[in-house]
């Protein structure tokens, strides 16, 4: 018998169909966890901001700061994460950023000083960051050819559950209980920990141990974890060492725009808006509140799930093009549209979150497909990394733009970051649908 970890077997022993579907059904629950902490901490913060605001005397650019300080800790978390996670394996990195997650939020129940927040809400974004550098390339990873889409865009379902939970939970905690914004901000640690334990005992990539070279302990665990039809392609591999630089080579270039600058104009307007809903409504004569920030929520999760149960079915490119074209135009009129009634307005708006949310989906599907595994952690992080800085903009940018522009020429913004995402991927998406792991990369980098 050879063990590795907690997983011992003979190689060429596999184990039942039932035991390898408990697995994988395990690890999409502690990977869309993952997932749901990021929309979570994000939509936590708008229902506590004006309590919070008060309580800490807070100035219009602490309040951006403390918005921002979990997308910049994302900025350098995914990163570093990614990299770790292709230099030292995924399982490693994959504790640590759950374990760091807790500790910090749980930081959150004592803080009393901006300056606090700031720096905990970074922490809980380098986390988070390494979450998404290592969490989207195991799915993608263990998951079988046939699931892998829709197992990829459930941790995106997870993402805006996680936001619209969040908004709901602080929503009705701040309006009908005593509970302050310190406890509100730090129920994400009761997650976190969960999660924590529940993870214990997974087992390593056997892509990632393949790609190393060590081969022995990627077949064994293959054989014990992964589909029958699995061992084929991980044998497919190729035994070679990542490095950044990569990203940018002549073979790997054009996975690295695509995913990077898809990513960027998906999340730059949605976080914008999404997180300052009470604000933007408001400005065109709309009830902000529960019924903003969670309906324009709600329409999004929606829109993942149609994606959800159609992406295996009619492909990726079809959910990917369209529907940015489609919020381009919808930004558009509300940009230029300056006398529309509120209801056309409002109408407006769920659009741009229902069909948004439908391609936003595919920034978690394309990096795991288009990226070889020697690079598939580093090229996800930088992704999300480089996404977070439209994302960290937008957020802090959304309410001085607001004030001194005013909301046309801001949705007019809104929308030229949505055309220019439209024609990207009009350019460079392509069809991975059915394709292995080992065939959609080679496909792309060629």
């Amino acid at each position: 018998m050879t063990a590795i970890g907690n997983a011992t077997a003979r190689p060429g022993e596999a184990t039942t169909t039932a035991f390898k579907s408990r697995f994988l059904a395990r690890m999409v629950i502690v990977l869309i966890g993952g997932m749901f902490l990021d929309g979570y901490v994000l939509g936590i913060l708008g229902p506590v901001s004006g309590r919070m605001a008060e309580d800490l005397q807070l100035t219009a650019v602490s309040q951006g700061l403390i918005a921002a300080a979990a997308l910049v800790g994302i900025l350098f978390g995914a990163p570093l994460g990614g990299w770790a996670a292709d230099k030292w394996g995924r399982k490693s990195i994959f504790m640590f950023d759950i374990g760091l997650f807790a500790v910090a939020s749980g930081m959150q129940f004592f803080i009393d000083s901006p300056v606090w927040l700031i720096v905990v809400r970074l922490l809980m974004g380098l986390a988070i960051g390494a979450e998404y550098a290592v969490g989207w390339p195991l799915m993608g990873e263990f998951a079988p050819t046939h699931l892998r889409g829709r197992l990829l865009g459930a941790m995106q379902i997870a993402w805006y559950g996680g936001f619209m939970i969040a908004f709901l939970i602080g929503h009705l905690l701040s309006e009908y209980t005593e509970a302050g914004w310190h406890f509100i901000l730090g129920t994400s640690t009761f997650v976190a920990v969960a999660l924590f334990l529940a993870r214990l005992g997974l087992p390593e990539s056997p892509r990632w141990l393949w790609s190393v070279g060590r081969k022995d302990e990627a077949r064994i665990l293959a054989y014990k974890y992964m589909a029958d039809d699995a061992l084929d392609d991980v044998q497919h591999e190729d035994v070679r060492t990542g490095s950044f630089g990569m990203l940018f080579s002549k073979q790997h270039w054009r996975s690295t725009l695509f995913i990077s600058g898809f990513f960027f104009c998906a999340v730059t307007p949605y976080f914008a808006i999404a997180t300052f809903a009470d604000s933007v409504l408001n400005q065109y004569g709309l009830a902000g509140g529960l019924a903003g920030g969670v309906g324009l929520s709600a329409v999004a999760l929606a829109g993942v799930v149609l994606m959800f149960f159609l992406i295996d079915k009619v492909g990726r490119r079809v959910l990917t093009v369209p529907p940015q074209w489609v919020c381009g135009i919808v930004l558009a009129l509300i940009g230029l549209w300056a006398g529309a009634p509120a209801i056309v307005v409002l109408i407006l708006f769920l659009l741009f979150s229902f069909f948004n949310a439908m391609y936003t989906a595919l920034t978690g599907v394309y990096p795991s497909e288009v990226l070889p595994t020697e690079i598939r952690g580093i090229g996800t992080g930088f992704a999300v990394a480089f996404s977070r800085i439209g994302a960290g903009i937008g957020i802090f940018l959304m309410p001085v733009s607001m004030e001194t522009l005013g909301a046309g020429p801001t949705m007019l913004i809104a929308a030229t970051v949505a055309f220019a995402g439209a024609g990207l991927c009009q350019w460079l998406a392509p069809e991975t649908t059915g394709k292995t792991l080992t065939e959609a990369a080679a496909g792309y980098s060629h």
